[in-house]
């Protein structure tokens, strides 16, 4: 979502350059400049950029189809390679069968000159000579055929079999062209689909409804101070609804930032966020883009914990990193708010194989929240979170609250709830 990614950049800048931050927070209260907009696609060109790659995606398909068939046609008797295969195999069995009889012819030629009694006249003597000559003649002959016909029935059946070597190759092109038409459609459909949604989203109107909510609070307990690379650390976040009102569905944030120890070099893709409800062993990822499951719903002076983790890889250098924590409701009546603050907790990177012994927890960087007289959710144990969001990770009213919070311990809650309400259009 737009104003999510916005103030997401907002809090890493804020971690490491928060001077920076300052100097450029008046252009989350303004439109997104011209020079950002210009190239955009419209929604017209992603629908026809969409179509056209349908169209591309079903051409492929039929290609593959006709590959497929044109295979499974050659093992058809009508088709012509196999006719003419199956002929010529023919005409080869034929003439070796031509060949094995005049072969015979010569033997039983030779076997009656063997057999003529020493009274036989010069004239029978003649005719079994020649009749002897013309057996191996033919013989000879039909050797000739044979050879003849055994090459056409390999040529034949080559011809067969490369054409369908060929149409073999064909149909993997055409699988390949698939592939790729499907990953185009793919890009195309969720590009336009985003651009919808970011279109509605502009046009909702201002969320006047969404008001900063102190008493929804979010701590972190057993986060250590100092956090070992290569090891994996368990932490709780409770969300408390400290008003008197039950929030119909309550929506826990988390960010996490790091760096190595200079501050200049981000080393986000080396930490790593988890969270699981209390229903599942099943950790899930905290991707700084979507919220953890709802609560649903979050009743007054009642409070439900969340299981967290952080995990550092072992090549993870010497640094630091924050967590941030926050939280937004929403009623079905359409009412919303959220922290004005988000909570910082800030933690140590200590190289992998350190020991440093026994540390602090970490604290939040605002003030703690006074969370005396709230009780569980439910009987003597916080309420587990339970429940899901859509598919799109959250909806407009959500993408407005999230990292809105996010960048307030940097901005300050009354330009950030400006930003809300100004429904900034940057895709930064």
């Amino acid at each position: 979502m737009k104003i999510r990614r916005i103030l997401a950049t907002a809090v890493a800048a804020a971690v490491t350059t928060p001077a920076l931050l300052l100097s450029v927070t008046p252009a989350f209260a303004d439109e997104k400049p011209a020079a950002q907009t210009q190239d955009k696609p419209s929604i017209a060109e992603l629908e026809k950029a969409a179509a056209a790659a349908q169209t591309a995606y079903d051409d492929a398909v039929a290609a593959e189809s006709a590959a497929e068939a044109a295979l499974e046609a050659t093992d058809l008797d009508t088709f012509p390679l196999r006719i003419a295969a199956e002929a010529a195999k023919k005409v080869a069995t034929e003439a070796a069968a031509a060949k094995t009889a005049a072969d015979q012819a010569v033997v039983d030629a030779q076997a009656a000159i063997d057999a003529l009694p020493e009274t036989a006249t010069e004239e029978e003597k003649t005719a079994a000579a020649t009749k002897l000559a013309e057996a191996q003649t033919a013989a000879a002959a039909a050797g000739e055929a044979k050879t003849a016909a055994e090459a056409k029935a390999t040529e034949a059946g080559t011809a067969l079999d490369d054409e369908r070597v060929n149409l073999a190759r064909k149909i993997g092109t055409a699988q390949k062209a698939v592939k790729q038409a499907l990953a185009d459609k793919n890009a195309a459909d969720a590009a336009l689909a985003k651009a919808v949604e970011e279109e509605a989203e502009e046009g909702e109107g201002d969320d006047d409804d969404c008001v900063p909510e102190a008493k929804l609070t979010t701590v972190v307990t057993g986060l250590p101070s100092t956090v070992v690379a290569g090891t994996k650390v368990n932490f709780k976040l409770r969300v408390t609804n400290g008003t008197d009102k039950t929030m119909d569905e309550v929506l826990p944030f988390a960010y996490i930032h790091a760096t190595d120890e200079s501050g200049l070099k981000d080393i986000d893709k080396l930490v790593h966020l988890q969270w699981s409800n209390g229903s599942s062993s099943k950790w899930q990822t905290v991707d700084n883009e979507h919220y953890m499951d709802a609560i649903s719903p979050l009743k007054a002076h009642a409070h439900a914990d969340i299981k967290m983790r952080l995990a550092i890889d072992a090549s993870a250098p010497a640094g630091n990193g924050v967590t941030f924590v926050a939280g937004d409701y929403f009623n079905d009546n359409g009412s919303c708010g959220g922290s004005p603050d988000l909570e910082g907790y800030e933690f140590l990177i200590a190289a992998a194989g350190s020991k440093p012994g026994k540390v602090d927890d970490a604290k939040p960087s605002t003030n703690k929240p006074n969370t005396s007289g709230v009780k569980p959710q439910s009987g003597a144990s916080a309420r587990p979170v339970t429940g899901s969001l859509a598919a799109t990770g959250s909806s407009s009213a959500t993408s407005q609250l999230a990292l809105a919070s996010g960048a307030a311990v940097a901005i300050g809650a009354g330009a950030l709830f400006v930003v809300r309400r100004r429904k900034v259009g940057s895709d930064a």
